[in-house]
């Protein structure tokens, strides 16, 4: 357990930032690690949608997600998750989107990314110096910014910052939080509770065409 991020008192809030096109699992995977966790008592006081207004939020896929608070009424938060979708593309030019990632990371024990909410975080000032990763497809993107050491994992952390790959990954990212936050015993329950014990089978020869991360890529496909 790291003791930076650790506190008797719990997680405090837990924040996942929403905005018109998400990527609906970037958001849902962690917010079902994040609400399993809190059901503890080192878990979070309280998991919160926010948006920049308060209406519904249109997914990259369609789903609605309506937020709880928008970012004039959301509370100082204790750990701030961003996810990525296709709306980042746009979002890395919204100034109240951008400047809400940078006032909340000021006073945040840590700030999280899935997918391509690395470049939210990185407009927001927040990258620069540090060790990353995001979807394969958005690799070399990454990587033209010039101030990333983009690595080709599952998640990386970087100090307070924590990013993960694509989509999925969030999942992953937030079990391992979880267990330096609060202990393997704790994320151990999570991960019970949730059922998230993923199967190994690669399907197929697309994740060994060449394409996608090394972490993932196979020379052959599981039988």
């Amino acid at each position: 357990m790291d003791p930076a991020l650790s506190s008797a008192a719990g997680a405090g809030r837990f924040g996942i930032l929403l905005f018109p096109g998400v990527e609906e699992l970037d958001a849902v995977g962690p917010w079902e690690m994040a609400t399993l966790w809190a059901r503890q008592r080192s878990g979070p006081s309280q998991c919160l949608l926010i948006a920049q207004e308060e209406g519904p939020i249109t997914c990259a896929k369609g789903m609605l997600l309506l937020p709880h608070a928008s970012f004039a009424s959301a509370p100082p938060l204790d750990v701030l998750l961003v996810p990525g979708g296709q709306g980042t593309r746009t979002e890395v030019a919204n100034a109240e989107l951008i400047g809400f990632i940078r006032r909340q990371a000021a006073s945040c024990r840590a700030v999280l990314s899935v997918c391509t909410g690395a470049f939210l975080l990185h407009a927001a000032g927040l990258l620069s110096g540090r060790r990353a990763t995001t979807h394969w497809a958005s690799l070399e993107r990454l990587r033209a910014l010039g101030d990333v050491e983009v690595v080709e994992e599952r998640f990386t952390r970087s100090g307070t910052i924590w990013t993960a790959a694509g989509i999925s990954s969030g999942i992953d990212l937030m079990l391992s939080f979880i267990a330096e936050t609060a202990g393997e015993d704790v994320a151990a329950t999570v991960q019970l509770e949730s059922e998230y014990f993923p199967a190994t089978r690669i399907y197929g020869d697309a994740a060994s065409s060449g394409k996608g991360s090394s972490y993932f890529r196979s020379s052959s496909p599981a039988s």
